[in-house]
């Protein structure tokens, strides 16, 4: 723990170029043609996986807040990072499959393709978002900015519960789709 006299430490760099770096590769990866390079790989599961690490990431923050709620700080950050741990298997899985599959295209009519790109865009740009927001989050309440911390996770988790379920949502409602 901090002690009260000591200077909190400023990781507005690094949170920086973790924010740039993965929703640069992220964006990148939909820019950049596909390598056949692996294609002798099968990498069929790998959105399922992903769709299993949202759901941890759900639970898991999900517990998080109930903890915090009950006061129990260290199970809270345990939590968290175990959220944490599970966004970072979800992220690899993520930038694995998006480098070597082809695109899948949601193949839904009638009002459920609305409602499929209306989840799809807003978990795509509150995905962008979160990034930030969980840095920034995890590095206060790693330093015991507890106020600090408060206000921004205030923001944080909703945001971040959002992402992860409908990150899962998704893949529910393409997966009929993967070829």
């Amino acid at each position: 723990m901090k002690e009260q006299n000591q200077k909190p430490k400023n990781f507005t760099g690094i949170v920086i170029i973790l924010t740039i770096a993965i929703n640069g590769l992220i964006a990148l990866l939909f820019l950049m043609p596909k390598s056949d390079k692996f294609s002798h790989l099968d990498i069929t599961f790998l959105p399922l996986l992903n769709a299993v690490m949202n759901s941890f990431t759900f639970i898991f923050l999900l517990s998080a807040l109930i903890m915090i709620k009950q006061k129990n700080i260290k199970a809270h950050r345990r939590f968290i990072f175990a959220a944490f741990s599970t966004t970072l298997v979800f992220l690899i899985s993520y930038v694995t499959y998006h480098s070597m599959a082809a695109d899948t295209h949601f193949g839904g009519e009638g009002i459920i393709r609305p409602i499929y790109f209306f989840i799809l865009i807003t978990h795509i740009v509150l995905s962008a978002v979160i990034v930030p927001l969980a840095l920034i989050t995890l590095f206060r309440g790693a330093q015991m900015q507890v106020e600090r911390h408060r206000k921004i996770a205030r923001w944080t988790m909703p945001l971040w519960l959002y992402v992860s379920l409908t990150g899962v949502i998704v893949y529910m409602m393409i997966s009929p789709y993967y070829s």
